[in-house]
């Protein structure tokens, strides 16, 4: 079965659409996903940017949320709650997306993550909030959450996974690769990424 590797970070904004309809599309065109929970700050970093590229250029950013509204009205999601302040901190969703990624409610707390914070507004940094979620997916929240706060063994494979990430050439989120190493950036690009994740199998 062709596989695509879907890369995402808990601050991107087109991200969120992603994740509430990648599942769906590939299970349709019979390719397997596999989740990647990393960072971009690093990244970024390695850019010479200390925030969000939408932060730095203004009108880009004014543009980016009018176009997250219309997509995600598209989609058939809720209107858009933007996040106080922006780009939330993601690293200890990331650090628990890991754990879930390695245990089969990944996704399921991954679109519950997305959701608390651009659809209800809610502060994704805060312990309490990711306790909640995982919680609402019949998890122990309070013992996932001291695994992903504790846990060496989590913290350097979110570690590994960030630098995998820019060894492969990533520079922002949504991403995708394929089996054949190619990447497709944006959620724009999901279709043409599955499309190659086809060609590439056949």
């Amino acid at each position: 079965m062709p596989v695509l590797h879907f890369w995402y970070e808990f601050a991107s904004t087109y991200s969120y659409l992603t994740a509430m309809r990648i599942e769906d599309r590939c299970r349709a065109a019979g390719v397997e996903l596999i989740w990647r929970p990393f960072l971009l700050g690093p990244i970024f970093r390695a850019q010479g940017w200390d925030t969000s590229p939408f932060n730095i250029y203004e009108a880009k950013g004014r543009y980016m949320w009018r176009d997250l509204e219309r997509r995600a009205a598209a989609q058939g999601l809720p209107n858009i709650h933007r996040p106080d302040p922006f780009p939330q901190n993601g690293l200890l969703a990331a650090r628990i997306a890991t754990i879930g990624a390695g245990a089969g409610w990944g996704p399921d707390f991954t679109r519950a993550v997305y959701a608390a914070q651009f659809a209800q507004g809610q502060p994704i940094s805060a312990p309490e909030t990711l306790v909640a979620l995982l919680n609402g997916l019949g998890l122990d929240g309070s013992q996932v959450l001291q695994s992903a706060q504790t846990d060496d063994s989590v913290k350097n494979q979110l570690r590994a996974t960030t630098e995998t990430a820019q060894s492969q050439g990533l520079f922002g989120a949504p991403s995708f690769t394929t089996e054949d190493g190619e990447l497709f950036w944006g959620d724009d690009r999901l279709e043409d990424a599955l499309n190659w994740a086809l060609r590439v199998k056949n």
